[in-house]
């Protein structure tokens, strides 16, 4: 019998996996035994001018293991924000989950290489320039037609190859270490994950194609091109059999450029954020603020 040990070691981790039974955040969750390689995944294009790219993870149930929540295109809270990935981390013989949340800098993602822009420090798939965010297309995929505010700099490509994708930080895994900027940015005031973020995540945990024990490590929907929008596998086609979001349509869409949608629309229930806590720091968090148009965060003060 798989065994979870909800230990005090990892208090400070944030969590906001949830399982089928309820939709609680679990605050220090562990687990004996490592998440599964990341799989190789198509990012689709990105649907509305300001979405930011949340790569994929796995996260974890307690009846049925891991389960991969697919990468997607988001709305940030407010302009100016930038995404740090969620990861899996290895301490005192278990494996610790750690949130992602938004923030004015990147943290540290346990040096994990997500591809499109986060490989394992920092974020170079683009940047905001006031209230506008400008795209790295040499890293990025954006829908061209909708998305005008791009530039290309090759130099934040890695060329390393990565053969064996590893999905956690620490022995055995990768072995990095928080950067002073990442500290730094550890430190600041964070927003937590949107309603729709968290929705999901417990979407992703209620299909069961997308678990581990079941999929042999690679999901039905390895990304989607928004919250609730169309799921993708792994070649970048439309994943007929996912239970996620908007599967119908055209099951032959290869995600391109000019494959986005551009409705700018997400699906979710509105429903109050837990509060969560981030491993190695306290910091006093900012209340979460919707868009009131996805396109159009609101200003940061």
């Amino acid at each position: 019998m798989k065994k979870i040990l909800l230990s005090i070691t990892f208090i400070c981790a944030t969590c906001f996996a949830f399982t089928k039974a309820n939709a609680q955040v679990s605050v220090g969750i562990s687990v004996g035994f490592a998440p599964p390689a990341l799989p190789v995944y198509v990012q689709p294009a990105c649907p509305v001018d300001g979405y930011l790219w949340v790569p994929g993870y796995w996260a974890y149930d307690d009846a049925d293991g891991y389960y991969w929540v697919p990468g997607y295109w988001a709305a940030p809270p407010r302009f100016g924000l930038l995404w740090t990935p969620a990861y899996w981390g290895f301490s005192g013989g278990y494996y610790g989950f750690h949130a992602g949340y938004w923030g004015p800098h990147v943290g540290f993602y346990g040096g994990i290489n997500y591809g499109y822009g986060y490989g394992g420090v920092g974020f170079g798939g683009g940047g905001w320039y006031g209230n506008h965010f400008r795209y790295n297309t040499a890293v990025v995929n954006v829908n061209t037609t909708v998305v005008r505010n791009t530039y290309v700099d090759r130099t934040v490509i890695n060329n390393v190859t990565v053969n064996n994708h590893t999905s956690f930080n620490g022995p055995g895994g990768v072995n990095a270490q928080p950067r002073p900027e990442e500290m730094a940015a550890m430190r600041e005031q964070h927003v937590q994950p949107t309603t729709q973020q968290v929705n999901h995540q417990q979407h992703a945990s209620q299909d069961r194609s997308q678990f581990a024990k079941y999929n042999g490590g690679h999901p039905t929907a390895t990304a989607m091109d928004k919250v609730g929008g169309k799921p993708i596998n792994e070649h970048g086609e439309v994943a007929a059999n996912s239970k996620l979001g908007n599967a119908n349509g055209n099951r032959k869409m290869m995600m391109n450029p000019q494959n986005g949608n551009a409705n700018g629309r997400q699906n979710g229930q509105n429903q109050q954020m837990h509060q969560q806590r981030q491993m190695h720091q306290q910091p006093q968090h900012q209340p979460q603020h919707q868009p009131q148009h996805p396109n159009k965060p609101q200003k940061v003060d």
